[in-house]
This record gives structure tokens, sequence and C-alpha cells, in this order.
């Protein structure tokens, strides 16, 4: 059985990840310079997080609106205790930036970090990791995220 998307829901997919990577491209600096009016990066993150786990929460309710049931809070029992490590992970990308955006500008962090995100994702799809679905290393995806690092090295020229 494929685990391959449809190419209409690739397509939006795609669309979607690129506007998510277009808001974290805006947030490293607006962090910093958050942080930077504050001169407290913790202080700066918690802000960072609270403005976010305000907008989620206004998501959930419309979301509450439109679909037939609520959330099933038993099937929290059954999870394993990792699926807790989201939020410091979060935590562990904003304060990155937030701290490096003003040394080595908005392109580098975020070379950085896609280069970071690409490493530990094609391990954890080799590996199948948390779960998911495990999938084949192949020279063309290795060379996607070394040409990924040869973005970040011309970035810095």
């Amino acid at each position: 059985m494929s685990t391959d998307p449809s190419p209409a829901l690739l397509i939006v997919a795609i669309l979607a990840m690129i506007a998510g990577g277009v808001a974290i491209s805006v947030q490293a600096p607006i962090n910093a310079t958050l942080s930077r009016g504050l001169s407290d990066p913790i202080l700066t993150a918690c802000i960072s997080f609270f403005v976010g786990f305000l907008a989620l929460l206004a998501a959930w309710g419309i979301s509450l609106t439109v679909r037939s049931s609520g959330p099933d809070l038993a099937g929290l029992s059954g999870l394993p205790a990792w699926v807790w490590v989201g939020g410091i992970l979060g935590t562990v990308y904003v304060l990155a930036a937030l701290w490096s955006v003003p040394k080595v500008g908005v392109l580098t962090v975020v070379a950085a970090a896609v280069f970071g995100q690409l490493m530990a994702a094609l391990v954890m799809d080799a590996i199948g990791a948390f779960g998911l679905a495990a999938r084949e290393i192949s020279l063309t995806r290795i060379l996607a995220v070394f040409m990924v690092l040869g973005g970040l090295v011309l970035s810095r020229v």
C-alpha cells in the first residue's frame, strides 16, 4: 500500500509548508527584535509561545464548531511519554533563532535550521521514527539534503 498522497494533496501540503516556512522566517527576526527590546531571551520566548498559545486556542475553538465531536482525552493515557517533548523542541528552536538572527542574519539561520531539519528527517524517515512508515534513503534524497548545506555555505559568502 502506497503512503504517497494524491498529486492534489501533495501540492496543498507543500504549499502549506511553504507558508509555514515563511512564517518561521518572519518569526525569527520578530522575536530577535522583541528580545533586543526586552533584553531577556527567555521572556521573549515565553511571550512568543503565550501569543502562539492564544492563537491555537482560538483555532481550536473554531475547529470545535465545525467538527462533529471533540477531542478524545482518554486517548492520552495510552500514548508514550515522549509525546510531551514537542513543546520543549519548539523552545529550543525559538531560543536558538532569536539568539542567532542578530549574529548571522535570517537567511543563514533559516538555512541552518532547514539543513538540521532535513538531516533529522532523513534519519527519521529511514528508521520509521515515532511510529511513522519507514521511507527509503536514496542518493537523490541525500543529495537534496546536501544541496541545502551548499545553500547554507553560500549564504555566508
